[in-house]
């Protein structure tokens, strides 16, 4: 248990620390990876070049001492972070190796003014939140092993189907070497897939939403090529599966985690709101939620057009097969040939004020992904239209960037 002295200097040095975080973090990798260059294994180092990971951790840490009064109030991000870390593959042994540079590059950056109870309070701070985490992904991975078809750390598979989506999305669908069963896992929730990067003589790791429902013998990823825009670099591991993995090849995955998911046993509505690739958690829990045919789901999409728009006749079959379904599929930039009616619903982008009549439905409950700026877009008109924050449920991968 914390002190009440040692939260009194971590809460007064924290706009301190806000005021210099980016520094703080920056020096805090590149201690980190110059001690340590095998965790650039798990870390994702194309965010490590675009600096979002260095901002999301900055803001965490400025969040978790503000809050280290109540930290009750961040147990969903908590939760998140378990989840995430437990899909990597970070042990025990790594959150000594973390607190030690994280403490040392705020010495580096601060100098003086770094006086040995500061440090000493953030210690004890750090530690108090390593035990929280360590606490949280142990659970996890306990459970997962001792699940039907669990396991823990990383397992083999084959690729045994690869299908092309749209010109931006394919699909993987991939089968376990050891040809045994795999985990069940709740609809929305994601796989971690771990590979060789050439280019970067490393392995990365990325994690990819399941977009189909459970079966207990494979997994399906549905995998968006990111190009790369505004000086970013092409994603590394997307670009790796579309060019290069075919069927046959052999990938590392680990377990399904992730607290994205709809409650199977719910007969309450869902809205599910989705832009460009944020669909493949949807259809996963769209497949899951027609297995009761009385729950009504309304699914909204947003797409450039037809070209890009993955899994498009599949949710049109779906929607003329379950009356208690219905699809409303936005184009902002519709291509000369794209239909309205058929390929598409309503030009520009998605506006959920003017489907108000359609997705507010008692007691639903409301599921978002997409890219950032699309999420917050969507999370603030269903504030405005006065859809409590507890119905609200959105997915961030990679470092969350969400949450001002």
């Amino acid at each position: 248990m914390l002190t009440q002295k040692t939260k009194d200097v971590v809460k007064a040095t924290a706009p301190v620390l806000a005021q210099h975080g980016y520094p703080i973090i920056e020096r805090f990798y590149r201690r980190l990876f110059e001690s340590h260059p095998e965790l650039k294994n798990i870390f994702n180092m194309a965010h490590q070049e675009q600096g979002q990971q260095q901002q999301a951790l900055a803001r965490a840490v400025y969040a978790y001492a503000e809050n280290i009064e109540n930290p009750e109030s961040l147990a969903a991000v908590l939760r998140n972070i378990a989840h995430k870390h437990a899909s990597l593959g970070v042990l025990p042994e790594h959150y000594p190796i973390v607190g030690e540079h994280l403490l040392g590059a705020i010495k580096d950056v601060l100098g003086d003014a770094a006086t040995g109870e500061i440090i000493d309070a953030w210690a004890q701070a750090y530690g108090n939140l390593a035990d929280l985490l360590m606490g949280m992904e142990s659970e996890l991975r306990e459970h997962s092993t001792s699940q039907p078809g669990g396991w823990n750390g990383w397992r083999k598979f084959v690729i045994k189907e690869k299908r092309p989506e749209s010109s931006v999305i394919t699909s993987f669908v991939l089968e376990p070497s050891d040809g045994k069963p795999v985990l069940n896992f709740e609809p929305g929730q994601y796989i971690s897939i771990a590979v060789q990067v050439p280019s970067l003589s490393l392995q990365q790791i990325r994690q990819y939403s399941l977009s189909d429902m459970p079966n207990g013998r494979t997994y399906r990823i549905s995998v968006k090529r990111e190009e790369g825009v505004a000086g970013a670099p092409p994603g590394y591991v997307s670009s790796l599966l579309h060019d290069h993995a075919n069927v046959g090849d052999e990938v590392k995955i680990a377990a399904p985690y992730g607290t994205f998911h709809i409650d199977v046993d719910a007969t309450t509505p869902i809205v599910l709101i989705s832009g460009g690739v944020g669909l493949t958690p949807m259809v996963s829990m769209l497949k899951r939620a027609i297995q009761n045919p009385q729950r009504q789901v309304i699914f909204v999409h947003g797409a450039r057009n037809s070209a890009v728009h993955a899994m498009r006749d599949r949710l049109r079959e779906t929607a003329a097969t379950y009356p208690n379904f219905r699809a409303i599929v936005y184009y902002d930039t519709p291509l000369p040939g794209d239909i309205k009616g058929k390929d598409y619903d309503r030009a520009g982008f998605i506006n959920l004020g003017e489907l108000k009549d359609i997705i507010l439905l008692p007691d639903a409950d409301y599921y978002i992904c997409g890219p950032i700026p699309f999420m917050r877009m969507q999370h603030d008109a269903l504030r405005s239209l006065d859809v409590p924050e507890t119905r609200i449920h959105y997915e961030v991968f990679g470092p969350d960037l969400f949450a001002e």
